[in-house]
């Protein structure tokens, strides 16, 4: 990866999408890296796009809006739809195993990840999807370590729901195989 990585999470409200970038922001300071995250949703609390952006760099970030993303999560169709556009020719995108994704002859690397279904098998629940998802990020990325990955969310999320999100990020670890 470059020195500077633009990552946007795009989801809809209610999927954890700002949360996730927040911890994800979080683990790359963690590591020592310089860091920016945005996020924007619709006025409605759930159920709107969301979107959640990170940058990522070694140097000094001098511009912090994301105008071509290096990765780009789709949390669902919607998402994809939105956000394909802004993905760099050479990125990587990974989405939710429903989304339907058109193949053509761009470089971008594709996953198509079951985070949801992850979630709702492991935890009962599609709320851990988003930390599923980091898992599969971070394994795919190397962005940021694991390590650093744990510590965030150990001081993002309620202490009651600190072990099963720690839980959700290794089961995204192991969805991919490398």
């Amino acid at each position: 990866m470059p020195k500077r990585t633009e990552i946007r999470i795009a989801g809809l409200g209610g999927q954890g999408v700002v949360l996730a970038g927040q911890i994800l922001g979080r683990a790359a300071v963690y590591d020592g890296k310089k860091v920016v995250q945005t996020q924007s949703y619709g006025a409605e609390a759930r159920g709107s796009a969301a979107k959640s952006e990170v940058i990522i760099s070694d140097e000094k970030i001098g511009f912090p809006d994301v105008r071509k993303c290096d990765v780009l999560v789709a949390m669902n169709q919607t998402a994809f739809d939105k956000n394909n556009k802004d993905v760099k020719e050479t990125g990587i995108l990974i989405a939710e195993e429903d989304v339907k994704t058109q193949e053509n002859d761009v470089k971008i690397r594709v996953f198509h990840v079951p985070f949801i279904k992850a979630a709702e098998a492991e935890f009962k629940s599609k709320m851990y999807a988003n930390v599923v998802m980091l898992g599969v990020l971070a394994k795919i990325t190397a962005l940021v370590s694991n390590e650093a990955m744990e510590k965030a969310i150990d001081v993002s999320v309620p202490n009651e729901a600190k072990q099963k999100n720690i839980n959700a990020f290794r089961l995204g670890l192991q969805l991919i195989k490398q």
